[in-house]
């Protein structure tokens, strides 16, 4: 039952009428409101350019091949995020086996790994001139070799091994914070363990799995890198191609249309997977699974999975990156003491710190308000926030030109001269104008899968015992929820020290990020002078990673001591 249910029971009408009135709730719902604006006005103006020149300029002819592959992409890289990273979830939380502990947290490192860099190792690894193509000649003869690596199966398996964090992470955190009432009452009327998890613990984390998968379209949607090293046309690598080929705005607009369409597809699936169904555990938080010792070979087999997967999604890329930085140094190119690379680093943080916080606020400003009510505008409203994230990067940049192009003629209208001058688009305001609305999606769909958890007559019980919107945010809500807000954390300053096409085309003269360093130099095919910045931006991102898991340990630790 929602809140809005709750409160208007029989007998409630007073109550109701005080709690709709008082504490500001209009204005929290204005503030949704205002959120979505921002967020929807760049991508409006993009989509009103894009339909306003059809009747001028006809689609591509291949139009039709990159929708189909891009449907092909999205299943195959949502169906490996879920298969890997539910899986590894479930691996350490219902399992204890040898370096559990460590694997907890590692497996979240890949999510680090830019896809691009993971991209050009694996081609590097097993295309024709690679090492594991040259050892099969050598050993088989020259008419060895293994199948198509740049392809669209390649393209998948890479993108999964670098998507599915985002999928482990939120199924890991709902996994851990699931009572064990539930799952023991299942196997105490007879079901086992794997049909407890199937008819109990997953129905319980499906908002999460939701979410997560998501993430991960709407990441594989937006793509247009990793994707071109597999030569596959994609219709975000159509936006890309025509816009910076040639040029051609209206052409960009239109495709960009269609992803789009994309993005309610995944959004409007995100939902039909959560279903009408409502899961709420009484008593807060749960005290979450006790897990079961694996002895012998299975325990040293689970190790043996886990440690698969983070070799070849990070700890292999990572190695043969440091080979390549190591024998660069070693020809004098004295990287290290490159004062560009502390200054690109300084940059890189400071944008994805700012970033970073700006969107989980807002992300709990959105489902605070949610929870609270306000009816279909607010809901449609918060749903509208996350389009940002389905747009390409070089969309959401051209938006923001053209919506602040329109407050400048604006400000001159109205007698402001000079308009807004060079405040956006000759400093770093412009950029992290469009990184709010590109990346506020992943705060808000992992803040939105922990309010999910929270009964809503515990926010009922809190309003009608006196507490206003605020107290009810900063005394209930986020304590509630302040894994889901760690997590959103995490995953935008991820996200934002790894983002390339809006720096390059809103960054101001003189400034660069360690990305757009990267960028440049493999672009050159410099891959040995890229491999110190690239090792930059892992280290950066890892930084956040494990400073989550420090924290979630600890939380864990002390509700068991509890």
């Amino acid at each position: 039952m929602s809140l809005p249910e709750t409160l208007a029971r029989p007998g409630s009408r007073a109550p109701r009428r005080r709690l709709l009135m008082a504490g500001g709730r209009p204005a929290w719902s204005l503030a949704v409101v205002l959120i979505a604006c921002f967020v929807v006005a760049p991508v409006a103006a993009v989509l009103i350019q894009g339909l306003g020149s059809l009747t001028q300029e006809a689609l591509p002819r291949d139009v039709w091949a990159m929708i189909g592959t891009t449907v092909a992409l999205l299943l195959g890289v949502g169906a490996g995020t879920l298969l890997l990273g539910g899986g590894l979830a479930w691996l350490v939380t219902a399992y204890r086996f040898p370096l559990r502990g460590l694997l907890s947290w590692a497996l979240v490192l890949p999510l680090a790994m830019p896809a691009y860099i993971l991209s050009f190792v694996f081609l590097a690894t097993f295309d024709v001139g690679g090492p594991v193509q040259s050892l099969l000649r050598s050993l088989l003869g020259p008419g060895a070799w293994l199948s198509q690596m740049r392809s669209l199966p390649a393209a998948i398996v890479v993108m999964s091994l670098t998507l599915y964090p985002y999928v482990y992470l939120l199924a890991r955190s709902a996994f851990a914070e699931q009572g064990r009432g539930t799952y023991d009452a299942a196997r105490t009327l007879g079901a086992g363990r794997w049909r407890a998890l199937w008819r109990v613990i997953l129905p319980l984390a499906r908002p999460s799995l939701a979410a997560g998968l998501a993430l991960v379209m709407m990441e594989t949607l937006t793509d247009f890198a990793t994707v071109q090293y597999f030569n596959v046309q994609t219709v975000a690598v159509g936006v890309y191609l025509v816009w910076k080929g040639s040029f051609d705005f209206d052409a960009a607009t239109q495709l960009s249309v269609l992803v789009l369409l994309f993005a309610v597809a995944v959004l409007g699936g995100e939902r039909l997977l959560r279903g009408r169904s409502r899961f709420h555990q009484k008593g807060g938080r749960g005290q979450g699974l006790v897990p079961q010792q694996l002895h012998g070979a299975r325990g040293w087999a689970a190790t043996a999975a886990g440690l698969a997967v983070l070799s070849v999604a990070f700890a292999g890329p990572v190695l043969q990156l440091a080979v390549w930085a190591v024998r660069e140094q070693l020809r004098g190119g004295n990287q290290l003491l490159d004062p560009r690379l502390a200054q690109y680093l300084a940059n890189s943080v400071a944008v994805a710190g700012i970033v970073a916080l700006a969107t989980a606020v807002l992300a709990l400003v959105i489902v605070h308000s949610l929870r609270l009510g306000g009816g279909p505008l607010v809901a449609t409203a918060a749903q509208a926030t996350t389009f940002g994230y389905a747009v390409p990067g070089a969309v959401i940049g051209i938006g923001v030109l053209l919506g602040f192009s329109a407050v400048d003629d604006l400000l001159k209208f109205l007698g402001v001269p000079g308009g807004t001058g060079l405040l956006v688009t000759g400093s770093v305001a412009g950029i992290l104008c469009a990184y709010l609305v590109r990346f506020l999606a992943p705060a808000y769909q992992a803040v939105d899968a922990s309010f999910a958890k929270i009964p809503p007559s515990l926010s009922a019980s809190a309003l009608s015992l006196g507490a206003g919107p605020r107290r009810l945010l900063t005394r209930i809500h986020l304590s509630l929820a302040r894994r889901g807000a760690a997590i959103a954390v995490v995953l935008v300053a991820i996200d934002a020290i790894k983002e390339l096409p809006l720096v390059l085309l809103l960054r101001p003269f003189g400034f660069t990020t360690v990305s757009v360093w990267v960028y440049e130099l493999a672009r050159e095919n410099f891959w040995d002078k890229a491999a110190l910045p690239a090792l930059g931006v892992v280290a950066l991102a890892t930084i956040p990673v494990y400073l989550l898991f420090r924290r979630t340990a600890g939380n864990n630790r002390k509700e068991v001591q509890a």
